[in-house]
């Protein structure tokens, strides 16, 4: 039933096709020489003859149709899947070209020299586009390999945005964050709110020499970040009039950029961090660097002052450390050995508690 039907159908095309051959015949003069009175007659003969033709002819058309169809089939089912997928794109990419090609040479007006030159690009450019992908096709999946990995990457990189740091008062003219940011533990972008420059003038211009120096110091650390470290600072202008106090303000900058403040404030840090602000404190980071004391071990110090309770003395380590010499105010001036007794470790630093060593060895 189905092929009944298809024969039909196809005879049917077949007479539009010989309708079509008369008309191209016509229209190229060749049968001019037939009188108009029986052009009708001659569209209805040839639709009738190539009708006839193709109903006869359609068991063996249908026959090698098949034995096509099946060699096809086994011919494609020893190519790859990759190969039949890049042909037909090859072969889709080539008839494009082909026909982007053959347009300019419709237009020389030279009879039938664009349908040749057309049909000879259509082959050229068919034939290229499906060779060339698929014996390239190694190639080609490198390629797109490559092209993955570094798009994989791209996306890694944005993936993992560096958040800005937004430096305060207090860091920028203790001057250590210059330091940090040479040795490249700080990634930028480093942000310096207006608000915070007009601080350090302030503080810059004042009648304290104290002050003064203090300020002027900090606008020379961040001359110094801005010509001689590599990294990337911003000036941000934008100011919050209804704010009054600047660590107030800061914190209300870091929670619209979701940045981290780099501060040595120990109340700022505890406001950042009821607010749910991120914060780096450097003396934080200061604290964790430096060498570890335990409780036992011996050291040599100068005692420079007395403390706070009856007979102490103040010493200080190489890197600012308090220690707390227990009947150390008699050895002030000296330099003597002592024992450490125990250590208090807090955000705003650590303190060393210690004896003299002549006082434990007595006590022993």
């Amino acid at each position: 039933m189905v092929q009944r039907i298809i024969r039909v159908v196809l005879t049917i095309f077949s007479m539009f096709l010989g309708y079509g051959v008369v008309s191209l015949l016509y229209s190229t003069e060749v049968l001019n020489f037939i009188d108009d009175d029986f052009k009708l007659y001659v569209y209805i003969l040839t639709s009738l003859i190539f009708g006839i033709i193709f109903y006869i002819a359609f068991p063996k058309f249908l026959f090698a149709a098949r034995n096509i169809a099946s060699s096809v089939e086994g011919e494609l089912q020893q190519v790859p899947a990759t190969d039949i997928v890049l042909g037909s794109i090859g072969l889709i990419v080539g008839l494009i070209i082909a026909y982007l090609s053959s347009q300019p040479f419709f237009n020389l007006g030279i009879p039938y020299l664009g349908v040749v030159i057309s049909i000879l690009l259509y082959l050229l450019f068919g034939y290229l586009g499906v060779i060339v992908p698929t014996k390239k096709r190694e190639d080609f999946f490198n390629v797109l390999s490559v092209l993955k990995r570094s798009s994989s990457k791209d996306k890694a990189f944005k993936g993992t945005k560096v958040q800005p740091k937004i430096l305060d008062t207090s860091v920028i003219i203790d001057g250590r964050i210059a330091d940090i940011c040479k040795t490249g533990f700080i990634e930028g972008p480093l942000v310096i709110p207006e608000f915070v420059l007009e601080e350090l003038r302030h503080i810059a211009d004042s009648s304290d020499a104290l002050k003064r120096n203090r300020g002027r110091r900090g606008l020379d650390i961040l001359n110094k970040i801005q010509k001689e470290i590599d990294i990337e600072v911003i000036i941000y202008d934008k100011d919050f009039e209804d704010i009054n106090e600047v660590d107030s303000k800061l914190l209300k900058l870091a929670q619209i950029l979701k940045g981290k403040v780099v501060t040595n404030d120990f109340n700022l840090n505890k406001v950042a961090e009821f607010q749910g602000v991120d914060v780096l404190n450097i003396n934080e980071l200061a604290n964790a660097v430096k060498p570890v004391v335990l409780p036992g071990e011996e050291m040599i110090v100068q005692v420079i002052k007395d403390g706070k309770e009856s007979g102490q003395g103040v010493a200080y380590l190489d890197d600012g450390t308090m220690i707390v010499v227990d009947g150390g105010k008699k050895h002030i001036g000296e330099t003597i050995d002592v024992m450490v007794t125990s250590v208090l470790q807090t955000a705003a630093g650590r303190m060393i508690f210690a004896k003299p060593k002549s006082m434990v060895d007595k006590a022993v």
